[in-house]
């Protein structure tokens, strides 16, 4: 239903109060006439709205883009559904611009005369996890063969040792662990400078690609450089020459899934520092400079289950379900052909879960809409969201709800490209997707990656809604 506002004594306020404030201190004799031709402009606007209603579905997300800043690694069982969610993740190490062990005469650990590494290990450091931190879990470490293409985009079912990537006789070590790691000290992993980790040895002796043995796989690392220091002139080098990256894959255990934040390769040592003995640690990094990815298997049959479910949509993630809302450009255009779509509006209302659990899955945070035709070049792409056809809603606990505040632009471009005759078959139609972003200092937005945590929620909609309708309200003017 139409409805008409006057907004002529709230416009005439506000606008001649900010008018006012700015032309103050810069009075003239042309300045007594401003007041009165505003006022006589706004006389002229006329404001109206209108509220349509907006279908939706759930569709599942399939393989997604699987690079993020974060590795996740375990199994578990979701409470609600009982389906199996299962995660391995690659990791490849970033080395400083020309990197530089200490000079070689300096160098304390050797035998018979040439350099070698006390020890050498890979930590994998977790700020976040899912389930229980005393759950008994196995993993596998396996060297890749070869480093994995920045060029190509990684989707969440690749699986590297299908696909060749892992080095036939290269390290294959087994690590059985517990997220909370009883052989640290209560006390230690009380501190606040503690991080909780999964730590894996690497000092069984090592062969490279060249049939050379090495005591542990640190040495062969320290004696690379030593070969050639041009093999740790910078994280290219290091990957391509050196060591191109390791998978992690849960191999068995059921009940926790850590959230990697930083994956670290480290090698001990002992050197001559001013003549002092001092012991030496050489660090390298899986950070967001070097390709890091993960691999998602879902129980298949219960994400296709939840996506039929027309009482409701939902958002689940990794790579679970996603939301897909038709929008009604045809009816918001029509007779407004020479109207302003001032705003556009859309709310996402979350329907509680009746499920009681300790470990029932968090809310998404963050959801992005996109044209359903952008749902893969925007993340190949590298995209953010910017805020004319792509969009960014943040949970709101309060209201229970996300929303889109001002998806008018969009609307806009959608129907200008029906009308230029470039429109596809789903042009009218946008996703919403669970997302994470990064900003940077100056809080810009940096990048925008699919959510791969353990999340779930279901939204009000779908072809059976049985609650109130999904709506788009909009706010249109002209001058009359």
């Amino acid at each position: 239903m139409t409805r008409h506002i006057s907004l002529r004594t709230a416009l005439r306020t506000l606008l001649l109060a900010g008018i006012a404030a700015v032309l103050l201190p810069s009075c003239d004799d042309t300045t007594d006439s401003i007041g009165v031709s505003l006022t006589d402009d706004m006389d002229h606007l006329q404001v109206t709205t209108d509220t349509f209603d907006v279908s939706t579905r759930s569709i599942v997300a399939g393989n997604v883009l699987s690079r993020t800043t974060t590795g996740y690694l375990g199994k578990i069982r979701d409470p609600e559904t009982g389906a199996y969610i299962t995660a391995d993740f690659m990791a490849q190490f970033n080395t400083l611009e020309e990197y530089t062990f200490p000079e070689i005469d300096r160098i304390l650990s050797k035998i018979d005369g040439k350099v070698v590494a006390d020890s050498c290990e890979i930590r994998l450091f977790y700020t976040n996890f899912y389930g229980d931190s005393l759950a008994t879990m196995k993993l596998t470490a396996y060297e890749m063969d070869r480093p994995m293409s920045e060029t190509t985009p990684y989707r969440s079912d690749f699986n590297p040792m299908s696909e060749g990537y892992i080095r036939p006789d290269g390290i294959k070590t087994t690590k059985t662990y517990t997220l909370t790691d009883l052989s640290v000290a209560e006390d230690t992993r009380n501190s606040t400078s503690y991080t909780p980790n999964i730590r894996i040895l690497l000092n069984e002796p090592y062969t490279d690609k060249q049939g050379a043995t090495y005591n542990n796989y640190g040495t062969y690392l320290m004696r690379k450089y030593y070969e050639d220091p041009a093999n740790y002139k910078n994280s290219y080098n290091f990957i391509n020459r050196v060591a191109p990256g390791f998978y992690f894959e849960s191999k068995s255990g059921l009940g926790s899934m850590a959230y990697i934040h930083i994956s670290q390769l480290n090698v001990y040592f002992r050197y001559l520092s001013a003549d002092t003995l001092a012991n030496g640690i050489a660090s390298f990094a899986g950070t967001e400079e070097v390709l890091q990815t993960s691999r998602i298997v879902n129980d298949e049959a219960t994400i296709a289950r939840l996506a039929a479910d027309n009482t409701c949509t939902y958002l689940k993630t990794p790579a679970g379900i996603f939301t897909e809302m038709t929008l009604p450009v045809d009816d918001i255009i029509r007779g407004h052909d020479n109207d302003t779509i001032n705003t556009a509006r859309v709310e996402l209302q979350r329907i509680n879960s009746s499920y009681v659990s300790d470990y029932i899955f968090d809310v998404p945070q963050t959801l992005l809409m996109i044209p359903l035709d952008e749902m893969q070049s925007f993340f190949d792409n590298k995209q953010v969201a910017n805020y004319k056809t792509s969009f960014l809603a943040t949970y709101n606990s309060k209201t229970n709800s996300y929303v889109f505040g001002n998806i008018g632009s969009l609307i806009r471009t959608l129907a200008a490209k029906r009308a230029a005759g470039t429109a596809t078959e789903n042009w009218n139609k946008v996703v919403i997707i669970p997302v994470t972003i990064n900003r940077n200092t100056d809080d810009e937005l940096t990048t925008v990656y699919h959510d791969m945590s353990l999340t779930s929620t279901r939204l009000v909609g779908g072809s059976a809604n049985p609650n109130n309708p999904v709506r788009i309200s909009v706010i249109y003017s002209k001058f009359k």
